[in-house]
């Protein structure tokens, strides 16, 4: 099977080619760059480049998978718009899951041992985290939510020690106050592109349409008032 994963989500920008075997070779090939901006221009030469590395053209992708959020409102959109566009050319099934599945899968691939339910937290300012609670195998077991550094503390199992991401410190923080202790690990962790690739590999689920994940409205709010006085 040919899979072509993009990631566009958050402060990082990746594609990434799995092609996988009856006989157990696979063949990855993976394109990345951390950026906060940029994404919609970096993301098609990742895309032309793993497949030419991989020897195939878009006719030959089984699968085309992509993050669905939470994370950057307009980041989310440039990977969802890029892999519809594809799958209509190459007629590709659509794999889509949420960022922080994502982020929980590169964590254990990265090393991290929690040996036990671990969190994975990403600071969604203005004192909200983007939460999610998995098992020590990386699966889902709750979120992905919005919610505040205390009220993920207050919901996430008394047993929990272990948190990942950026958003890992305001836990162990809120944790301390509630006489709890929470580790923080892999403040760096972002979602990634191969990481996806494998989830989608190993998931009999497929996305008819991929639709962005939002759990916050935008930043940017339409200047009504000014409209009106236009008018």
């Amino acid at each position: 099977m040919n899979i072509l994963a993009l990631d566009t989500s958050m402060g990082v920008c990746s594609a990434a080619m799995l092609r996988t075997a009856a006989s157990g070779h696979n063949k990855r090939v993976l394109r990345e760059a951390e950026m906060m901006r940029g994404h919609a221009e970096a993301l098609m030469p990742m895309v032309e480049a793993v497949l030419t590395e991989a020897d195939l053209s878009p006719r030959d992708l089984d699968m085309i998978a992509s993050t669905q959020g939470p994370g950057s409102f307009t980041g989310v959109r440039i990977a969802i718009a890029a892999a519809r566009g594809l799958a209509l050319t190459s007629r590709a099934a659509l794999f889509g899951t949420d960022s922080l599945t994502v982020m929980a899968r590169r964590a254990l691939r990265e090393g991290l041992a929690p040996g036990g339910p671990f969190a994975v937290a990403v600071d969604a300012r203005r004192d909200m985290v983007y939460l999610g609670l998995f098992g020590p195998d990386g699966t889902r077991l709750d979120g992905p939510m919005l919610c505040t550094p205390t009220e993920a503390v207050a919901r996430l199992p008394r047993d929990l020690a272990l948190a990942a991401g950026n958003g890992a410190g305001l836990l162990a923080e809120a944790a301390a106050g509630q006489d709890r202790a929470i580790d923080g690990a892999l403040p760096d962790l972002q979602p990634g592109a191969m990481a996806l690739a494998a989830l989608a590999a190993e998931s009999p689920d497929r996305t008819e349409i991929l639709r962005p994940l939002y759990l916050r409205p935008p930043d940017a709010k339409p200047q009504n008032t000014a409209l009106e006085r236009r008018r």
